[in-house]
């Protein structure tokens, strides 16, 4: 059988594999990607962080995606039991260059420009391809095997490989690196909806965050008039219900009255659908002519806004490594590996912390009364931006943030904030002052 040569193969043809293989191929290196399944495909993972922004100008696809995507400017969560008043954060308000906006997308959507961007950058990117094999070669090299929708299979050989084969995990699968991640547990329900109500005028666009006694909930705003609204639970929670995953959602999002009042006249467009949680971590993402990008490497929870922006940042960043491999220099290589994994744990966890407390009432509270002392405000809105990876200034709020999410939690427990509810102090006190607004 002949043997096919490549100067980088790609596994997976995600955000994370179409984002390498688009930049990749701009440096002059010749590309191969394999996507085993086809686009369009469904996924959730609807809202796009300002901070991908600057990611998407790069791989020349910003007006591609502004004409399937809706403008955001922020977000807007509302506590528990608050009914419909609500607080929002602007993008504008963070910290740094961050773009003041984003864009909600549809992921089938979404997912198909970039991989389609992917090839007219000169990427050979196939679909309905599984890698069934890899082996290390003396030469450093890999030879991976190949399988077409017919079962055709091909041989390549290629000078560095990069795994973006998403929750498959590819090589931490073939080589049991990952772990199962049992500090976040969490599941969720969602659906597509018609005739919900908006935010009113430039803010149509915002996603906003409702809390409720079991979880959170999400409401965003696509185009042609539809609605992804989504309940991220606690799994028992989704275990007691009785009946359809259509009425189970409904009866959800009906027990909160900002909520009830937007959805009046609302009509379901699509079957609601459940996922669970199946955070990982791998114990390596990278050795000598191998990367893993985005999802490969480690799986945080599966509705949360940041996996797209870690999975297209993780790319881009690896590219350095990529090059410093195939230009021969190991001095450079080692140098680039250690950069690319330290700022991507950091970025990793710094997501990580938030979403394994988002559901609690310390953080409802927190984002129910703001205030910007020390510009905390700012440094939230810039985690929320997704600027989480170099930004000393973000770092220094974020750490001031995580200080005042253990003083409330304090507070709580002493009965001075009520824990059920999220509610403010119940009478003044110089503690309160700290974080309302």
């Amino acid at each position: 059988m002949n043997i096919n040569t490549t100067d980088i193969l790609i596994i997976g043809g995600g955000p994370a594999g179409s984002t390498f293989g688009n930049l990749a191929a701009q440096r002059g290196w010749q590309v191969t990607l394999f996507e085993k399944d086809s686009h369009p495909r469904f996924h959730i993972g609807e809202s796009l962080l300002p901070m991908t922004m600057p990611i998407v100008e790069r791989l020349g696809l910003r007006k591609d995606l502004e004409a399937i995507g809706v403008r955001k400017l922020g977000a807007d969560f509302t506590t528990f039991r608050a009914g419909a008043y609500h607080h929002t954060y602007p993008f504008g308000r963070a910290l740094g260059d961050s773009p003041d906006h984003a864009f909600q997308v549809r992921r089938s959507e979404f997912d198909q420009m970039l991989f389609e961007g992917c090839q007219r950058a000169g990427v050979d990117a196939r679909e309905q391809m599984t890698v069934t094999k890899v082996e290390r070669l003396e030469s450093g090299d890999h030879r991976v095997s190949v399988i077409d929708a017919d079962g055709k299979e091909s041989l390549w050989k290629t000078r560095f490989l990069v795994d973006a084969s998403g929750r498959d995990t590819f090589l931490s699968g073939k080589h049991n690196w990952k772990h199962r991640n049992p500090r976040h547990a969490s599941a969720a329900v969602f659906a597509h909806f018609r005739n919900v109500k908006r935010r009113a005028d430039e803010r149509e666009g915002d996603i906003s965050i409702y809390w409720f006694e079991h979880g959170w909930v999400w409401m965003i705003p696509l185009r042609d008039d539809v609605m992804s609204i989504g309940a991220v639970c606690d799994p028992e929670y989704i275990k007691s219900r009785r009946g359809s995953l259509d009425e189970f959602l409904l009866q959800t999002i009906n027990g909160m009255v900002g909520i009830r009042t937007r959805i009046r006249d609302a009509e379901q467009d699509r079957p609601a659908q459940a996922t669970g949680n199946y955070s990982y971590l791998s114990d390596r993402m990278l050795g000598d002519g191998f990367l893993m990008v985005g999802d490969s490497f480690a799986f945080v929870d599966p509705v949360f806004s940041s996996g797209v922006h870690l999975a297209m940042s993780s790319a881009e960043r690896g590219i350095d490594v990529a090059q410093s491999w195939l230009e021969g220099d190991r001095r450079a290589y080692k140098k680039a590996c250690r950069s690319y994994e330290r700022v991507t744990r950091r970025g990793l966890e710094t997501f990580a912390w938030f979403i394994y407390r988002f559901r609690t009432p310390e953080m409802s509270f927190l984002f129910s009364n703001p205030r910007n002392a020390f510009r905390l405000v700012e440094g939230v809105v810039s985690m929320l931006a997704g600027d989480v990876f170099t930004n000393r200034a973000v770092r220094r709020r974020l750490i001031l943030f995580k200080g005042m999410y253990a003083f409330v939690s304090l507070l709580m427990k002493l009965g001075v904030i009520d824990a059920t509810s999220g509610a403010r102090p119940r009478r003044p006190t110089q503690t309160g002052s700290m974080v309302r607004g």
